[in-house]
């Protein structure tokens, strides 16, 4: 039978220290809900002496959330047990979260200590925190470059002082997977006390190797992983939560469980991720946008014809409604056909060999082939009164942003007045009110293509209807101008009969 592994969360605390991805404390709040909907088990909700405002969000985490253990994070310092203490005071269920570095590294040169007094000063800190909270897990910072006797030494004693986690962190990124899960095996095999205290994973991705490191430890004891969502955190990040949680899921072998409600895996993602203005890399495990996206014909043959040809997590399992199957001139006549039926066109024999292999043509010369370039190549053979193409675009600033849109439907011209918060949001205001599509804008990216002020600007937008996923790209030196055009493509994207025009 499995064991439970406790999902330790702490977005809101190490993964907050990424520079600019600051929250204030109401969307911590936002956030801290969305992760007791997903299911994760505690909550390390801030580093109350930090900051006034670290203090206030875990106060307010503590009285908006019931089921998940609130967390505040200390130093082996007495004033910041107290100060976590009282930032705890609304919390259901609280946890003081205290430690000290124990590699010569932190214990020569950070601390200028000994390693004596290091045992000394953890263990008055566990028995300090005791007076306030029950549960205390205790952190012994750089584990991974520690020396292994004195790990155990240090871990033991503070069992012995009332720990009741004990968290072995490889702060630098430092081990490889055999050496991090040789580590927990030591602690399991030589720490008489073991058994007293829940062994917690807590593992950067310097080397990336965040994820692995962290099931090392699993399949070696730990039953707590310290993870954030996006694998977001100091430098290059820390162990991805839904890395984890999807890659015990797959391996049934390794003998745990979580209460993770995978579904909601993708939706937190994404707010995490805006909240916080951190795009999620396009090639991200789980959960960025090519996680589930095939191009390559032979693949996209093989996930048509029986998904697990190629994907290993079912999309839905994580949020994803399906699979993507992206045209590139890689693609084959398996994925032309799965889009033009999309489209409404049913074509065989001569006449998607004719038409393949025009597209392979048009497809070796651009990057992504849209509804346009689909319908220019078929269209003898649909309906193309559907089809939107972008005319004028303008906007003015007179007290508020107003914007003009020009759309032409088919042979249907169609003009649209909106106003909104800027240049681009009255745009697309404008076209959302000649279109009408149930469409949320859930992810909208600007980057710089060029350099200097005539810079290219390239905008990706990924648009919902009906829990599907629509894809607009478009370059301009008008950033407003490029938005719209992102916009547009996308819509057109949508299948024919999906979105009403006003």
């Amino acid at each position: 039978m499995s064991e439970k592994l406790w999902i330790f969360d702490t977005t809101l605390r190490d993964g907050e220290q990424v520079p600019g991805c600051q929250l204030n404390t109401q969307e911590k709040i936002v956030v801290a809900k969305a992760l007791e909907e997903l299911g994760v088990d505690i909550i390390e909700a801030g580093f109350p002496i930090s900051s006034p405002g670290d203090f206030n969000s875990v106060v307010e985490i503590s009285k908006a959330v019931s089921n998940p253990i609130i967390c505040a994070l200390s130093r082996a310092v007495e004033k910041d047990i107290e100060v976590a203490a009282q930032a705890l005071k609304f919390a259901k269920k609280g946890r003081i979260h205290t430690g000290i570095g124990v590699s010569p590294y932190h214990i020569q040169y950070k601390l200028r200590s000994t390693p004596d007094d290091i045992i000394r000063r953890g263990v008055a800190a566990v028995k300090y925190a005791k007076r306030f909270v029950e549960d205390v897990e205790f952190y012994a910072e750089d584990a991974g470059r520690s020396e292994p006797d004195f790990l155990c030494k240090i871990i033991e004693e503070v069992i012995k002082a009332g720990a009741t986690v004990v968290n072995i962190p490889d702060t630098t990124g430092y081990c490889l997977p055999e050496q991090y899960g040789g580590i927990v095996a030591n602690l399991k095999n030589n720490v008489p006390n073991i058994d007293k205290a829940i062994i917690s994973t807590h593992c950067h991705n310097d080397l990336g190797m965040a994820t692995a490191n962290t099931v090392a430890g699993v399949q070696q004891g730990a039953r707590q992983v310290e993870v954030t969502i996006n694998g977001i955190g100091e430098r290059a990040g820390n162990t991805s939560m839904e890395e984890v949680v999807m890659a015990i899921k797959c391996h049934q072998s390794i003998p745990v469980h979580t209460d993770i409600q995978t579904p909601r895996i993708y939706k937190t993602s994404r707010l995490v991720s805006k909240l916080m203005n951190m795009p999620v890399q396009p090639n991200k495990a789980i959960v960025g946008r090519n996680a589930f996206a095939h191009s390559s014909g032979i693949h996209q043959d093989g996930v048509l014809k029986h998904r697990e040809n190629y994907e290993i997590i079912d999309p839905k399992e994580v949020g994803v409604e399906e699979s993507s199957i992206v045209l590139t001139a890689r693609s084959g006549r398996a994925a032309l056909k799965h889009h033009l039926d999309a489209l409404g066109v049913e074509l065989e024999g001569d006449a998607l060999r004719e038409v393949y292999e025009a597209f392979l043509i048009l497809a070796d010369s651009k990057r992504d082939i849209g509804r346009k370039d689909l319908m220019g190549l078929v269209g003898k053979y649909m309906d193309e009164s559907n089809f939107i193409e972008l005319g004028e675009v303008s906007y003015s600033s007179n007290g508020e942003i107003q914007a003009k849109v020009s759309l032409t439907i088919g042979e249907e011209a169609h003009q649209a007045v909106s106003s909104g918060n800027g240049p681009v949001d009255a745009v697309l205001k404008a076209i959302e009110k000649i279109v009408k599509p149930q469409v949320d804008l859930e992810e909208f990216l600007i980057q710089a293509i060029t350099h200097g002020s005539d810079d290219v600007a390239k905008v990706h937008m990924r648009l919902i209807m009906g829990e599907k996923p629509y894809y607009g790209f478009s370059s301009n030196t008008d950033i407003v101008l490029a938005s719209a055009q992102a916009f547009v493509d996308a819509l057109n994207k949508i299948p024919v009969k999906e979105y009403t025009t006003a």
